[in-house]
C-alpha cells in the first residue's frame, strides 16, 4: 500500500470506489457539467478527504469561480501542466469564520510578502495535516495565524460550505500551479469581538491586517466608503486604521500582480454566513 503523505481530495460517482483527484481536473465539474455551484457529501477518514454526489437538499454546497481556470483548460494545455505539478493533486484546506458572541466575523489580510494570493482578505486558515480533524486544523492554523487559543469545547462548529481554489485564479495569469478544496467552518465563540481583539497576536510573516465584519458590513460593502482594521507592524503590533472599502470590493485581475481585496472564495463564504444567520447551514 502506498504510504500517505498528506492529505489529498478523492472523488466518488455513481457509486464507484473513492480516486484520488487529478491535479488538473475540475472538482466541481466532476459532480455537474454545465453549472459552478453543486451538492455533495464530504467526509474525512483514514487521511482522505472524500467527496461524493447526493441528493438536492442533503448535502453541502460546493463552488468554482465562474473564471476557474480547470473549466476552461483544454487537454493539450492540461497535459503541458510540470509533471511535478500535476503530481499534486488536490490539496485541502480549511478557513475559519469566527463569530463573535456579538456576531462579528474575523477576516485577515495576507501579508504582502506572501507568494500566494498576497494582500488578499481572508479568513484564518492554511493545509489540513495529516492525521487533523478539520476542526483541529482549524482552531491550529487559527492559532498560529492570530494568536487567538481556542479549545474544541470552546466553540460550536457548523461546516458552511466549499471553495475549489486555484493559483493562479484564471488562466489569463498563468497556468494553474495550486488547487485546494477548501472547507470553511463556522465556529460560534461565546466572547465578544472586543474581547477577542484584546486576545488577538497576529502572525506578522502570514497577517498584515484584521477586520471583524458584521451582516450589515457585508451587505452594505459595495456603497460604504470605508471601515476600521488593525494593521499589523513588522514586529506584530496591532494599530488602527482607515480602510477605504472600495478596496474589498475590488476583484481578481484579468491579468498583472494581484491586488488588495476580499477572495472570491471568501465573498462565497461570507454569502453561507448571512444565510446561516437567517437559519439555514448545515450542522457538522
Amino acid at each position: 500500500m502506498e504510504k500517505v503523505t498528506k492529505i489529498l481530495v478523492h472523488l466518488s460517482k455513481n457509486n464507484v470506489a473513492p480516486q484520488c483527484a487529478r491535479f488538473a481536473q475540475s472538482i466541481t465539474g466532476h459532480f455537474t457539467e454545465t453549472l459552478d455551484e453543486v451538492e455533495v457529501k464530504c467526509s474525512l477518514e483514514n487521511n482522505r478527504f472524500t467527496l461524493c454526489e447526493c441528493e438536492k437538499g442533503r448535502g453541502i454546497p460546493l463552488k468554482r469561480a465562474t473564471f476557474c481556470p480547470f473549466k476552461y483548460l483544454s487537454v493539450a494545455e492540461a497535459a503541458a501542466i510540470p509533471l511535478d505539478v500535476q503530481n499534486r493533486g488536490v490539496d485541502v484546506g480549511v478557513a475559519i469564520l469566527l463569530q463573535s458572541a456579538n456576531q462579528k466575523v474575523l477576516l485577515t489580510r495576507r501579508a504582502s510578502s506572501l507568494r500566494i494570493f498576497p494582500n488578499v482578505w481572508v479568513p484564518p486558515g492554511g493545509h489540513v495535516e495529516l492525521d487533523e480533524r478539520l476542526l483541529d486544523a482549524g482552531l491550529r492554523e487559527l492559532r498560529e495565524e492570530t494568536g487567538l487559543k481556542l479549545d474544541p469545547g470552546d466553540v460550536s462548529a457548523q461546516l458552511l460550505g466549499l471553495w475549489e481554489s486555484v493559483f493562479p485564479p484564471m488562466l489569463s495569469r498563468g497556468m494553474p500551479q495550486r488547487h485546494h478544496v477548501v472547507t470553511y467552518m463556522l465556529l460560534n465563540t461565546s466572547l465578544t469581538h472586543q474581547q477577542l481583539q484584546a486576545s488577538l497576536r497576529p502572525e506578522p510573516a502570514e497577517v498584515s491586517g484584521c477586520l471583524w465584519v458584521d451582516a450589515s458590513l457585508v451587505k452594505a460593502i459595495v456603497y460604504i466608503t470605508s471601515t476600521n482594521v488593525s494593521e499589523v507592524s513588522p514586529e506584530g503590533v496591532l494599530s488602527e486604521s482607515v480602510l477605504p472599502l472600495s478596496v474589498l470590493c475590488n476583484r481578481a485581475p484579468n491579468s498583472g500582480e494581484d491586488v488588495e481585496r476580499v477572495s472570491t472564495g471568501t465573498k462565497y463564504a461570507l454569502v453561507l454566513w448571512l444565510k446561516n444567520l437567517e437559519g439555514q447551514g448545515t450542522r457538522c
